[in-house]
């Protein structure tokens, strides 16, 4: 069968577009879940607004792809080093390498307060606001993945994201290979003020380092 490359990028861009859609709608869901419990407690309250606020963000508005278009072009910036969390809300990519959670975390505790699920796609991050929406692209092999940062971490100078054992096989993360170089672009990403801005990752297609 002929290829057609004009073909193959459609289907690539709108499996992200896709994958962004299901976060979304995912955390709209788990946010309308808190909103109906009483039990919800003042940091639930905080995590349930940041995840209505990210979900109500509307990637296709042309004003804010022409930010995204902005910041996409922009050079990717290299994580922070040791044990600081220093939140980034500008936007920007970051150029690192993505490590996978081992398998002893499953269950535990996140930064959040849900429980770490390796088979779902949560991600850590030293720099990114917790509920952050991001589009990591395996440098490899240039497929990519949309996680949402629930932990903080890791720890690990060089290191711009810990992934799951689902989003390391949906980026072709081989059990061998364990390290492979990222770019982490956000695609929303919450403010101080209680907003959502979107940010270079907003943009289709997989993300680059320039």
């Amino acid at each position: 069968m002929e290829d057609h490359p004009k073909v193959t990028r459609f289907l690539h861009r709108s499996s992200i577009y896709i994958g962004i859609t299901v976060i979304v709608c995912g955390l709209a869901a788990s946010a309308a879940c808190a909103r109906n419990s009483n039990t919800t407690s003042g940091s639930s309250k905080s995590v349930t607004t940041t995840l209505a606020n990210t979900a109500a963000l509307d990637t296709s508005n042309p004003e804010v792809q022409r930010k995204a278009r902005k910041l996409a072009r922009e050079p990717a910036v290299r994580p922070p080093g040791g044990h600081r969390i220093v939140e980034d809300h500008s936007g920007r990519k970051q150029l690192g390498k993505a490590s996978v959670y081992a398998p002893r975390f499953q269950g535990h505790k996140m930064a959040n307060g849900r429980a770490f699920d390796q088979k779902g796609h949560a991600a850590a991050s030293k720099s990114l606001p917790l509920g952050t929406v991001a589009k990591v692209t395996n440098l490899q092999n240039g497929r990519t993945a949309v996680v949402t940062v629930e932990d903080h971490g890791p720890y690990v100078n060089g290191r711009a994201v810990d992934v799951t054992s689902a989003t390391a096989r949906q980026l072709g993360i081989t059990k061998r290979q364990g390290i492979v170089p990222v770019v982490v672009a956000p695609v929303a990403i919450p403010q101080s003020n209680g907003t959502v801005t979107a940010g270079a990752g907003a943009v289709p297609g997989p993300a680059t380092a320039n």
